[in-house]
């Protein structure tokens, strides 16, 4: 059963003692840039730029790429800001999300909301007049997906929350592509679904460690709702599928060696670690023993090697 938290004060209000009583220009700008969540940005910029080289078979058009690395990160900033808003009750009992702007009352709840909204149009708008229609739309898509799909509807749902709300992370590689080419192939498919199966792995170290967290909230991650050796299994399996997956792009001639040998060398590293968290799990370690952050942490790592090897193959073939 998912129980909700519920606040004895509207959501996203802070009482007056908790009220900053100054907001200082600079610090009320830091804020606003925290709302789009940046580092989470440059982890989707990674999949994006990388596959516009592989699409263009070299150097794409410079211009081409800053105008939709600007119109990815509005629509990104946009979604985020808009995922907080959602969140904002929630993120006031966790002690993840407990310095956020919403929270901290740095951004109102409504200043929040407009900033989103303003985001989500001006990086449709920036796509559809100066990239083309096609990237405007699947960048909308993945927008609306992530707010409506997984923040209002599948993540106090469901432990499928990550899994299907990943679709959302996976459209900056089918966007890079269509940027370059306004169509769309089997390669930036497969590579989208890499990030499919990636980000469940990805996800579900960080939740095991916080699953106290989502679980003080009513957020149903599969860490809050099944045992550390459940969760083990399954992160096996996607690393599995994600590894198998990423290997397709050599067979069916869209890369060379140098793709394959990083993918395998990254890949092998990858499935090591997911079993030596599954051995971790099974044994009962907990804690600081489970050790769930090193494939956590090797994750960023993984993808961005397996993208960067996207981005200088076609130069070594």
């Amino acid at each position: 059963m998912c129980v909700t938290a519920v606040e004895s004060r509207p959501a996203g209000v802070l009482s007056a003692s908790q009220k900053p009583s100054r907001r200082p220009l600079g610090a009320r700008i830091k804020a606003f840039v925290a709302l789009t969540k940046p580092r989470i940005i440059e982890l989707l910029l990674i999949t994006t730029v990388p596959v516009m080289f592989l699409a263009q078979q070299g150097v794409p058009d410079l211009k081409l790429v800053l105008l939709t690395c600007v119109g990815g990160y509005l629509s990104a900033g946009g979604a985020n800001a808009l995922n907080m808003y959602i969140d904002r009750d929630i993120d006031a009992l966790m002690d993840r999300t407990s310095q956020r702007p919403l929270v901290t009352g740095m951004v109102g709840p409504r200043e929040c909301l407009v900033f989103g909204v303003t985001l989500a149009v001006v990086s449709t708008l920036l796509f559809g007049f100066a990239v083309n229609w096609l990237s405007a739309w699947l960048s909308l898509g993945a927008l609306l997906f992530y707010v409506v799909v997984y923040t209002m509807i599948l993540k106090r749902r469901t432990a499928q929350n990550i899994v299907w709300g990943g679709i959302a992370g996976c459209m900056p590689v089918l966007i890079g592509w269509t940027a370059v080419r306004d169509s769309l192939d089997w390669a930036p498919v497969i590579l989208f679904l890499v990030i499919f199966f990636w980000t469940p792995p990805h996800y579900w170290p960080l939740s095991m460690k916080v699953k106290d967290d989502y679980a003080r909230v009513g957020v149903p991650m599969l860490p809050v709702l099944a045992s550390n050796k459940v969760v083990a299994r399954q992160i096996v399996l996607y690393s599995w599928v994600m590894v198998a997956v990423s290997l397709l792009l050599t067979p069916l001639g869209y890369t060379g060696w140098f793709y394959t040998a990083v993918a395998l060398a990254a890949g092998g590293w990858w499935l090591w670690e997911a079993h030596a968290l599954q051995t971790r799990a099974k044994a009962g370690l907990t804690g600081a023993k489970l050790k769930e952050m090193r494939l956590f942490h090797w994750s960023i790592t993984y993808v961005s090697l397996v993208f960067l090897a996207v981005a200088v193959d076609p130069f070594l073939r």
